[in-house]
């Protein structure tokens, strides 16, 4: 029986390493064709080569979410070789606060960096693959947030994250989680569906004390990229489980 992702083309941000990377080869291993997008297109190109080694369906792309001009050159070259994008995964993130710091204290600099990248990048991003997307017949948006984005968890004192503060980052991954929900009513009369995933305390360059393997952390991005028609539109989740907002 021919693999019912096989027609399916998919991009990935941040696809260089960690979560990414792994998502990518979780998703070429389904049969979808993924685009493996980087800041740096030689980065993006060697990643792709060791995947590609492995038989996987995985192209190269540079896509640096934090310039308009590499966006728009994304987009343009995705139309041009595919003519539409089947699934998104908004990967790419950046977290800079100092965690020795208050929340008072952290700089403006760190705020607006880590913004920058993790909101306007990825809505920029959003906006200007969402044509490609709407030529898909069932497009899916993966927004990758984090546990540590939602308010209701950070007012519990019982829960793991209450006593984690790193604004800049957390506040960015709770406006990533108001964006999808905003987008998810937009798409709600459509055919496609946005989510947003928290994908647990992994062990990756950007998060040493993580817990979990870069395979369990790109396994809620899979799941919820591939979806069919009766999966959730606006919903926010780690694995199987529903998140608090």
């Amino acid at each position: 029986m021919a693999n019912s992702n096989g027609n399916k083309i998919a991009l990935v941000t941040g696809a260089t390493r960690g979560i990414g990377f792994e998502t990518v080869r979780q998703l070429a291993s389904q049969g979808v064709h993924v685009l493996l997008a980087g800041r740096d297109r030689g980065k993006a190109v060697d990643a792709a080569l060791k995947l590609q080694s492995e038989g996987l369906p995985v192209e190269a792309i540079a896509l640096d979410v934090t310039s308009d001009s590499s966006i728009a050159a994304a987009a343009e070259e995705v139309a041009a070789k595919h003519g539409r994008l089947d699934i998104l995964v908004n990967n790419a993130g950046v977290f800079r606060d100092d965690g020795t710091l208050k929340p008072s204290q952290q700089s403006l600099d760190v705020w607006l960096g880590t913004f920058n990248t993790n909101l306007f990048g990825l809505i920029a991003t959003t906006q200007a693959f969402l044509p490609l997307l709407h030529k898909s017949p069932g497009a899916r948006i993966v927004n990758v947030s984090s546990i540590l984005g939602s308010i209701a968890l950070h007012q519990d004192p019982a829960s793991p994250i209450y006593n984690y503060k790193v604004p800049a980052y957390n506040v960015s991954k709770t406006a990533v989680n108001a964006w999808t929900a905003h987008l998810a009513y937009e798409l709600r009369e459509t055919p496609h569906k946005v989510n947003t995933i928290h994908p647990g305390s992994v062990l990756t360059d950007m998060n040493a004390q993580g817990d979990l393997s870069v395979e369990d952390g790109a396994r809620t991005s899979v799941r919820l990229a591939l979806i069919d028609e009766a999966g959730p539109n606006g919903g926010y989740f780690h694995f199987e489980e529903t998140l608090p907002w």
